[in-house]
């Protein structure tokens, strides 16, 4: 399946036991049989090709905030995200085609993942927050924009 729009132009390969063809302009995915493997393929081809058109006319975007005293994020060049987490080193994260990445906020604590691929768009976010997880006790780190995170109670005395 090939997909063009506004924003570019995606291709999947269908999974097994599924089939699409194009029927007064929408897409029709169909499945051999009525096992429980193929009604499971179904609707995975059926979400695939979904999230391929919404890339294409509309695109991802996945926001993410940085906390913590001193955390920062900084661009170099387009392809380079440079994270100051707390760590004794900087984290370099490369970032693949077709993803951008922003910097933005009063203190470079906001990043704006976006691009046309909800997988790679999702991944390169899961990466960013992976460089340091928000903890339960002060809540520094890298959460993504509304991510409630349990915090927990010190030491008692």
């Amino acid at each position: 399946v090939s997909v063009e729009g506004p924003k570019g132009k995606l291709g999947l390969e269908m999974p097994r036991l599924t089939t699409a063809r194009v029927e007064d302009g929408k897409v029709m995915v169909e499945r051999a049989g009525d096992s429980s493997q193929a009604k499971a393929m179904h609707g995975l081809g059926r979400s695939l090709v979904n999230n391929l058109v919404k890339g294409v006319s509309e695109g991802y975007v996945k926001k993410l905030e940085i906390h913590g005293v001193g955390f920062k994020a900084s661009m170099k060049g387009r392809d380079q995200l440079t994270l100051s987490v707390g760590y004794s080193h900087d984290v370099v994260l490369k970032i693949p085609a077709g993803v951008e990445v922003k910097v933005g906020g009063a203190k470079s604590e906001l990043l704006s993942v976006s691009g046309i691929d909800k997988q790679a768009v999702g991944e390169m976010a899961a990466v960013i927050r992976a460089s340091r997880k928000p903890e339960p006790y002060q809540g520094k780190g890298v959460r993504y924009k509304g991510e409630y995170i349990f915090r927990k109670e010190g030491k008692k005395k």
